[in-house]
């Protein structure tokens, strides 16, 4: 899968694409990132690339010509998204993260300053994407969360389909807890039913103990979580956890 980043500062991506699960998916071949920096693409003699906004205002806009250049310049296909990070968009969540992981190649486009001419998301942009309410000083920091995300999704850059399958977020429910050795640590004990080897328990445990934080920290995401593929006992609990954490008076 290949991740093209368009941005002033290609230098902030150095480490993100050496370090970690991602340095080591890039070194194995599963992954490819490649920053470009589309003020080589002005066309002003200075190479410069924004200028004062239409009808006024604080700030400048990043100008349509430089980056309509650069998105012209790559090999795009018709199945090709090109993301635009911005505080407006849809905000990012793990069910768009593996629909994201589908694609062969995703390009992201990283604003600074008031924005970009609109001209240039009319004309490019397939994907508008937030990752939260709240604004950054440019579209770097959250195109490295979406990639980060994604690449998680791509087969062999996670050891075990289940490391991703497990997580937080993936199902709609949040992660139960871990626990590793030793069995005590300064008077708390690893809950019994982890010692037990019996894998079954230890399945159902976790999926009580899911339900449980997920109740008491995400209520909105219980609610909608779909048990219809699940066995009638365990229907039967989501069903208790949803009326105790769903339906407080």
């Amino acid at each position: 899968m290949k991740f093209t980043i368009l941005t002033l500062f290609p230098e902030m991506f150095d480490s993100f694409k050496s370090a970690s699960m991602i340095g080591r998916a890039i070194q194995d071949k599963r992954i490819e990132i490649e920053t470009i920096n589309f003020r080589a693409f002005s066309s002003n003699k200075h190479n410069q690339v924004d200028d004062s906004p239409f009808g006024g205002g604080a700030g400048m806009l990043i100008q349509a010509q430089p980056l309509a250049s650069c998105v012209e310049s790559l090999d795009i296909k018709p199945e090709t998204r090109i993301i635009y990070m911005t505080p407006k968009g849809k905000v990012f969540n793990q069910a768009l993260a593996i629909e994201l992981a589908e694609s062969e190649h995703l390009v992201f486009v990283c604003g600074h300053y008031e924005g970009i001419d609109q001209r240039f998301i009319d004309r490019y942009v397939t994907d508008e994407i937030s990752v939260g309410d709240y604004v950054l000083t440019g579209g770097e920091v959250p195109a490295m969360i979406v990639i980060d995300a994604v690449a998680r999704m791509v087969g062999g850059v996670l050891g075990k389909q289940e490391s991703y399958e497990e997580e937080s977020h993936y199902n709609s429910l949040l992660e139960y807890p871990h626990y590793t050795r030793p069995a005590e640590f300064d008077g708390l004990a690893v809950p019994e039913v982890l010692l037990s080897g019996n894998h079954a328990k230890i399945a159902d445990w976790r999926f009580e103990e899911s339900l449980k934080i997920t109740g008491e920290r995400r209520p909105d995401l219980l609610k909608k979580y779909d048990a219809s593929h699940l066995t009638r006992k365990k229907r039967q609990l989501v069903d208790s956890y949803v009326k105790k954490y769903c339906y407080k008076k």
